[in-house]
């Protein structure tokens, strides 16, 4: 049994550092929209698209910033050895079931995006600029988020069948 646990807490430790380095990730994009559209938002015309896309940057940064450092707090990878086989595997199975929920909601953006830029083209749309520089930032951010989730899913699911692998 001895091989068992440290084979658990060898894959709960990877499965722990994996999801630090991802909301590391995700923090790193949150600083760039940040940083980047920030300083871009206010060198740009208040009534230009430019303007509306580097603005929505900022606020989906500044909610991407809130989730990576909350993320990056409630991973434990110096702690993870002396859970139990059935911890583990609700650990994991948890993790999946929110990267998969997090990818249906990008999915979602995506479609929103879509929605906003397509309003900025009807004719007679008021303040167009602001729907069009909205859409293309939503779409922007839904598809980092898809990306980023779903490879995160990707790289976290093989923890899975190594730890089903350890049920007797």
């Amino acid at each position: 049994m001895p091989a068992v646990s440290a084979a658990l807490d060898a894959l709960n430790q990877q499965r722990e550092l994996l999801t630090q380095q991802g909301m590391g990730l995700l923090g790193a994009w949150a600083l760039l929209n940040l940083l980047l559209s920030g300083w871009l938002v206010a060198r740009t015309g208040r009534r230009t698209v430019r303007h509306h896309f580097h603005l929505m940057n900022v606020a989906w940064g500044a909610v991407n910033a809130l989730i990576a450092t909350w993320g990056i707090v409630q991973a434990q990878p110096l702690h993870a050895a002396g859970r139990t086989l059935a911890a583990s595997l609700q650990a994991q199975f948890e993790l999946e079931k929110l990267l998969l929920l997090n990818a249906g909601l990008d999915v979602a953006y995506l479609a929103a995006g879509a929605w906003l830029l397509a309003r900025a083209a009807r004719a007679g749309e008021a303040r167009p600029e602001r729907l069009r520089g909205f859409g293309q930032s939503v779409l922007l951010q839904g598809a980092f988020l898809l990306a980023f989730d779903a490879g995160l899913y990707g790289l976290s699911h093989r923890f899975a069948a190594a730890l089903l692998a350890l049920v007797p």
